[in-house]
């Protein structure tokens, strides 16, 4: 359904508003609803079991204990992990969102959440927590104007989004680094940049547990049927764990948790992401923007992890996330050079310093799913990240909470993040690793690497 542009600018304000319809996401801390205030668990259960440790069920579980509820999450491999989708080492944070329709709610939530990263480092600097944002600035290069770039355009004007459109002599004076042959247009967002992503879920672990959180290492067995309210999960080494909401944030896990319910509505293809080693400071933070240019976007060396210089370029099918390889094959590795040989040629014949492979959901719609399992009331499913999930965490967590709280009420994102009934056909559901390479303007991969 079509955003009224006018009616999300008044409701936006000075930045504060979050959703689509006009309704503002009130402040957690501020409002305590008889949710948080009275347990519905059973005497010695927790209000919320969140079932996955990665940026849906962490953000969710700090924001429910920041109100009040007691809290515990469950993760087969722990916070950070290697073979989770929110466990690689850096994402991009953008607002860039022309190419989808849902792209005027989702830039508003990523305008606020880059502001929000910022504030979560200012806030933890004295727990002495790592800086996982940094500001590097985005540059987005095309040929022409092309709807994606006057979609984006419109987006960011309806909100108030700084950004510059450069020319070609431009973009060489200040990058002359980079190399666009045919260059027609570039767009600059200032404000973007890019996250320390797994010192980011790290950190978010130890805040929830430092505020009273619970995280267990453990794996569910869940057999898929029945009806009613559910009364407990049992894992795998036979404990049984009971809760009076159980919040599954699974991410490429899904499809194997509800093989009948989310077997056909998520598409669990990899991402392949490659750091090369940079000759100089011009390819490192803050001399260079975070980018994207046709079917393949990255940024710079981060000074404190020195990995390199990032360059993500589409995937491989989906396989199964417990056992697929983390590491990608040479035989993927042409098209990253060719990359740096279009348009990074200092850094031709660069070493690899290492490579990334992960999974990532993408839902039918290529929005997120938040919404009660169809046949238990106090089961909620929360995942659908379509590769862009992490960027909007502290937002995303936020909001969540409060629809668990009762305390959230809008309709139209409720409609949005719906679990819809429309399935993938069974050649999509098995392959959308190469929708980063044919379609230009869709960076799907941009957050899913590591």
């Amino acid at each position: 359904m079509p955003v009224n542009r006018r009616k999300f600018l008044k409701a936006m304000g000075a930045g504060a508003g979050l959703s689509a319809s006009g309704v503002t996401l009130a402040p957690l801390r501020a409002r305590t609803s008889a949710a948080s205030r009275q347990p519905r668990s059973s005497q010695g259960s927790p209000d919320f079991l969140i079932v996955g440790a990665g940026t849906f069920g962490l953000w969710t579980a700090l924001n429910l204990r920041r109100q009040g509820a007691s809290v515990t999450v469950i993760d087969a491999h722990g916070p950070g992990n290697s073979r989770s989708t929110s466990g690689g080492e850096t994402r991009g944070v953008r607002s860039s969102y022309g190419d989808r329709r849902h792209g005027l709610q989702w830039t508003g939530w990523a305008k606020e959440t880059i502001r929000r990263w910022q504030q979560w480092d200012e806030e933890n600097s004295d727990r002495l927590l790592p800086r996982v944002f940094f500001q590097t600035g985005d540059l987005i290069l095309r040929e022409e104007v092309e709807p994606y770039i006057e979609d984006t355009r419109a987006n960011w004007d309806a909100i108030d989004t700084p950004y510059e459109v450069l020319g070609p002599d431009e973009v060489r004076k200040r990058w002359p680094h980079i190399r666009f042959e045919n260059l027609g247009v570039a767009l600059y967002e200032p404000d973007a940049g890019v996250v320390r992503a797994r010192r980011a879920i790290e950190s978010v672990a130890r805040v929830f547990t430092d505020e009273g959180g619970n995280i267990v290492t453990g794996r569910i067995a869940f057999e898929e049927g029945g009806s009613g309210e559910l009364s407990e999960l049992v894992t795998t080494t036979g404990e049984r764990l009971s809760a009076g909401t159980f919040v599954f944030a699974c991410g490429p896990w899904f499809p194997k948790v509800f093989p009948k319910l989310m077997g056909r509505r998520l598409r669990i293809p990899m991402g392949h992401v490659f750091y090369f080693a940079i000759p100089d400071d011009r390819f490192a933070f803050p001399n260079m923007p975070s980018y994207g240019v046709p079917g393949c976007t990255g940024w710079p060396a981060l000074g404190p992890d020195h990995r390199g210089f990032r360059v993500r370029t589409g995937g491989r099918p989906g396989e199964d996330p417990d056992l697929s390889d983390r590491w990608i094959d040479k035989e993927f590795h042409e098209r990253p050079r060719e990359i740096l040989s279009k348009h990074f040629p200092d850094l031709v014949g660069a070493p690899i310093n290492e490579t990334r492979a992960c999974h990532y959901e993408s839902s039918v719609d290529s929005n997120f799913i938040v919404d009660t399992h169809p046949d238990h009331p106090n089961v909620w499913l929360t995942g659908g990240g379509s590769a862009e999930a992490f960027k909007f965490g502290p937002v995303l967590g936020e909001y969540i909470a409060q629809r668990l709280l009762g305390t959230q009420n809008d309709p139209a994102l409720e409609r949005a993040f719906r679990l819809k009934e429309k399935e993938f056909e069974d050649k999509e559901a098995k392959d959308d690793s190469k929708d980063d390479n044919k379609d230009d303007n869709k960076d799907e991969g941009e957050s899913s690497g590591a």
